[in-house]
């Protein structure tokens, strides 16, 4: 038998995140024809749109999929059988999207990398001058590495395959960060970019995207690895016309276009600023509290989420077990080899200071309930960044 628990569900997880008013009214819609006019003139809109989210004027490609559908997206229409894709290794799901691409055929090569650190771009480099044969035709890496708050230098890798000379194809995961931390297709230089719906876009699971750029079009003329549901080429064929090539996901469409409403409402440098002030001022908290920040380097902090380390002999999936069930909140748990080390904390889509705030408290007291050892006053701390008039941060946060 359930019993009722009074108040709203804190769902502080990295997504997926909150879902807003706007959003959840324009999912209940009542489905349209999805050949008729109105779905066209939705369709084109929402394709404008994200190119100004992501920064390009190239195609941005729609799935009724996961952000993990994207990846094999990316992989599949670009790259043949064999090819050797180079992954920056520095979290769990670039080590995913790895298994991805082995399963595809693919050869994986890893860069070693500390997950509490960005990826090392000056061994990118090495790496790159290193391979005279070509025979990397890929690098794909993540630009904000969702199981640990680091941010890896997207322009900095890009940098790095320039001043080597090297034409392999740049792939880059945004799942946790496009709507929640710059992101620029185009000008950095990017070949393929993966997005998912649920998290700093502010809809539910169920769609991926892939931004493709000119290279990335033209490498999908020769590419032989086995595509069909996830071929670019129908797709943006139909979208010409604001349609699709099979059944799309309406009702998230609808919600989509409500979302991006709202985001560019707010304006991305507005919404960009927002993250990295939340971003830090729950980083306020972790150091009010005593516990050591995951992420070791302050140019790679991530404005989407906060990862904080649990003391010695301490399991963080407990302090989540009791945060959820006696506070009625959800904070994410940690991923492949830091699983009960680190607990995570979602400060992405829609939220504003007050629900932060409680997030915060709902942290400091699971930490009393559990016994863990800290310094009670985090909140407060965050609380006094945010109040000032000058709790401004950097929107950029790593510098190459």
């Amino acid at each position: 038998m359930f019993t009722y628990t009074a108040g709203r569900h804190f769902l502080q997880i990295p997504g997926p995140t909150n879902l807003p008013e706007r959003v959840a009214r324009a999912l209940s819609r009542s489905t349209i024809d999805h050949r008729g006019p109105e779905f066209s003139r939705l369709t084109l809109s929402i394709l404008e749109r994200l190119q100004t989210v992501f920064k390009t004027s190239n195609p941005v490609v729609i799935y009724p999929s996961s952000g993990s559908g994207a990846w094999e997206a990316s992989l599949a229409n670009t790259l043949s059988p064999g090819d050797r894709v180079l992954f920056g290794d520095n979290g769990q799901f670039a080590a995913n999207w790895q298994k991805v691409a082995a399963g595809l055929g693919l050869t994986v090569e890893t860069l070693p990398g500390s997950w509490r650190c960005p990826l090392d771009v000056a061994a990118l480099e090495n790496r790159l001058a290193a391979d005279r044969g070509r025979d990397i035709r890929a690098v794909a890496m993540v630009h904000n590495e969702t199981s640990t708050g680091v941010v890896n230098d997207v322009a900095a890798a890009r940098a790095a395959l320039d001043r080597s000379g090297h034409d392999a194809l740049l792939l880059v995961d945004v799942v946790s960060s496009i709507g929640a931390i710059d992101y620029r297709h185009d000008e950095w230089g990017v070949d393929v970019t993966v997005a998912g719906s649920q998290k700093g876009l502010m809809v539910p699971p169920g769609l991926g995207f892939n931004a493709v750029s000119d290279k990335a079009l033209a490498a999908a003329d020769s590419a032989s690895l086995p595509r069909s549901y996830w071929n670019w080429a129908p797709i943006l064929e139909f979208n010409q016309n604001g349609f699709f090539p099979y059944t799309p996901a309406i009702n998230l469409l609808f919600a989509l276009d409500e979302a991006l409403s709202m985001l560019l409402e707010e304006g991305l440098p507005q919404a960009f600023a927002r993250h990295a002030r939340f971003g830090e001022a729950t980083r306020q908290a972790a150091r009010g509290w005593g516990l050591d920040l995951f992420c070791q380097d302050p140019r790679a902090y991530s404005p989407s989420l906060t990862a904080v380390a649990m003391p010695e002999g301490f399991d963080a999936d407990e302090l989540r077990r009791v945060i959820l069930e006696r506070f009625d909140m959800s904070l994410g748990t940690g991923l492949g080899k830091v699983k009960g080390k680190l607990f995570r904390i979602g400060h992405l889509g829609d939220l504003n200071e007050l629900t932060l705030a409680g997030t915060l408290c709902g942290v400091e007291m699971g930490l009393a309930a559990l016994g863990v050892p800290h310094t009670s006053g985090g909140v407060s701390r965050a609380l006094e960044f945010l109040a000032s008039d000058g709790a401004e941060v950097s929107v950029v946060p790593v510098v190459a």
